[in-house]
């Protein structure tokens, strides 16, 4: 855990991992880039967050960027044509949003807006998803993909939308499903848009490695593919299968992955095709990953291969498989979230205390101590570099004997609390001397076990809960102070009462780390801290652990003067808000509250006085954030 003698700022890696939307402005604070606009300077982002308390919206704060999800979208669909144009393709691309990777309205209506000269459309996993989809207006030839298990009522919503002209898909899931469909269809008297999902037998490497391959929990396998194609012939609806759907995987570290996968995909789409279906359409579902780490590497938190090269891949593929097989080139279709929405969002905290491994000094030798303590002491006068593990050791040793003595009994709360002040001093200057010096893996283990722990203002649950769930890394890195080397590790803990609230995996230069390289805070300025990249299902799946709400939530479009504008605000959750959540209804929650202090203002416990500051109180809490104000 020692600090490099560097560029201050380089250890975080965010030349690497920034995507080129994030930098290092000369005061020392973090900037974003408008990537729609290259040349217009990089703003502040610790003075956006200025600029939002002066309009009254706090920290712990989620900030969505507008620029850097028009650029997510521009990203995938200008790759596909300039992919189409290079190999020749004779098919087009029709690209599709999961909805389930972000349904907020704020971040759907923006993809609706910067996806309509693309015909770009939505993928509806649930009945509530595509009432979502229906409630947009869509370019005249985008597609809403209807995936996921569908009752009746979803199916029947799905085939009367398309009298409003949208190009709804229904999906086949399973045979039973299209059983249901066709029920549906002869209460209608009118025909679907169809597709069906096939189970792909090659299987990704990752994280989300069972989201693909045979045990997949969506698709059909060949023998019910089979079985539906036959139904569909024999009830004379075979001419509504237009789409195969072929998911390949979620967030594919390895670009050949993509490459087997598309291919085994062709190979069902031209047999399907040789079988008479008309299909028209080739859904490749999800896959495009996004490069946490920065590596470009075939690992679960990176990918080998860039936007363009994903593209590419596809296109190449499909193209040599249908031009052998003599088929027209359909329209290709992905289902790419996490790749557009992922870098738009960030989560900005505030650090609120911090509780610190070592201590600047250290009480005076005192002829009462304990000879363990005595002995403790004395390790500074022989403390050295060519001595560090030895006295490491000597430490550890004599510290673990107070600690045992403390528990029997036989020293007592001052004698322990002197021996662990000593203890820590001693660690602060070993913390001094190891990175002037090539420590050995053993120091480096224990003092990375000393990291401090800064209390920050946020609920991983709440706002990052694939770190817990999954250990997802997300870039984190102080917001200021970047021109100052970090004199201090630690990690993040959230104000959630659990253990498990805590960050304790960064993206460093050296690689992942079990602690972050932070400044000693300065109680007259704030210290903030942002995560990075969590625009892709961290808001959908945050729960609420301890009751924490939603965060304050700010949308801003960069400016070319270096400032920017607040284009939507969305204040986070009131703990009146969050009761209702959990079936508590706050109105009886204030009643309840009211009665317990009339009650001990008759037994003469509480005067009137009390009783306004505590109904006061009371009614401020329950109308207040959650988080720490």
């Amino acid at each position: 855990m020692t600090l490099q003698k560097t560029t201050p700022h380089a250890v975080y890696a965010i030349d690497r991992w920034g995507m080129d939307l994030v930098s290092v402005l000369p005061n020392g604070d973090l900037g974003l880039k408008n990537p729609l606009s290259p040349d217009a300077p990089v703003v502040s982002l610790p003075s956006i967050i200025h600029g939002l308390q002066e309009r009254g919206i706090h920290t712990p704060l989620l900030l969505r960027v507008s620029s850097f999800l028009e650029q997510g979208i521009r990203s995938i669909n200008d790759s596909f044509a300039a992919a189409i144009t290079r190999v020749g393709y004779k098919g087009q691309y029709r690209g599709v949003f999961p909805i389930k990777v972000n349904q907020q309205a704020q971040v759907i209506d923006r993809i609706v807006e910067f996806g309509r000269p693309y015909s770009y459309g939505l993928e509806a996993g649930s009945k509530p998803e595509l009432v979502i989809a229906l409630a947009h207006t869509l370019a005249s030839d985008a597609l809403i993909v209807c995936n996921g298990v569908k009752d009746a009522e979803f199916i029947r919503l799905a085939i009367l939308s398309r009298k409003l002209g949208f190009n709804t898909v229904i999906v086949l899931e399973s045979p039973k499903e299209l059983e249901t469909v066709l029920e549906v269809v002869a209460e209608l008297g009118q025909e679907p848009l169809l597709g069906v999902r096939v189970k792909l037998t090659n299987q990704i490497s990752g994280n989300w490695a069972e989201s693909s391959g045979d045990r997949s929990t969506f698709g059909m396998p060949t023998d019910q593919l089979v079985a539906v194609v036959d139904r569909l012939r024999e009830t004379g609806l075979l001419h509504c299968l237009k789409l195969q759907h072929s998911h390949l995987g979620s967030q594919i570290p390895d670009v050949n992955d993509v490459r087997r996968a598309v291919g085994e995909a062709c190979r069902y789409f031209i047999e399907l095709t040789r079988e008479g279906v008309p299909l028209t359409h080739l859904d490749l579902g999800g896959g495009l990953g996004v490069d946490y780490t920065g590596e470009k590497t075939a690992s679960e938190n990176s990918i080998n291969y860039s936007v363009a090269e994903y593209c590419a891949n596809v296109v190449e593929t499909v193209t040599y498989a249908l031009d052998e097989a003599g088929l027209d080139h359909p329209t290709l279709v992905t289902e790419s979230g996490r790749a557009v929405v992922a870098t738009s969002s960030m989560l900005v905290f505030n650090v609120l205390e911090a509780t610190l491994y070592d201590a600047h000094s250290a009480p005076e030798p005192d002829a009462s101590d304990h000879h363990l303590v005595t002995d403790l002491a004395a390790i500074t006068e022989y403390l050295s570099q060519d001595r560090l593990q030895e006295c490491l050791n000597d430490a550890t040793f004599y510290r673990n004997e107070l600690r045992a003595l403390f528990r029997r009994g036989y020293i007592d709360l001052r004698q322990m609390a002197r021996g662990e002040r000593i203890y820590l001093h001693l660690m602060s200057k070993i913390k001094h001397l190891a990175p002037e010096v090539g420590t050995a893996p053993e120091i480096d283990a224990h003092l990375e076990k000393l990291a401090d722990i800064y209390h920050c203002n946020f609920s991983l649950f709440q706002s990052l809960p694939d770190v817990w769930a999954i250990d997802q890394l997300h870039p984190v890195v102080p917001l200021q102070r970047l021109n100052e080397v970090p004199d201090r590790r630690a990690v993040l803990s959230d104000i959630t009462c659990d253990s498990d609230g805590k960050i304790d995996s960064f993206i460093l230069a050296d690689g992942v780390s079990g602690s972050l390289p932070v400044h000693t805070l300065d109680d007259s300025q704030p210290y903030y801290i942002g995560a990075f990249f969590v625009g892709a299902y961290q808001e959908t799946l945050g729960d609420l652990h301890n009751l924490f709400g939603d965060t304050n939530i700010a949308t801003i479009e960069l400016r070319d003067d270096a400032s920017f504008d607040l284009l939507h605000e969305q204040e986070g959750d009131t703990i009146a808000e969050v009761l209702s959540y959990v079936e508590y209804d706050p109105r009886d929650c204030v009643a309840a509250f009211r009665k317990l202090i009339d009650q001990a203002v008759s037994e003469r416990r509480l005067d009137a006085r009390d009783r306004k500051t505590l109904m006061a109180a009371y009614r401020d809490s329950i109308n207040g954030y959650t988080y720490y104000e």
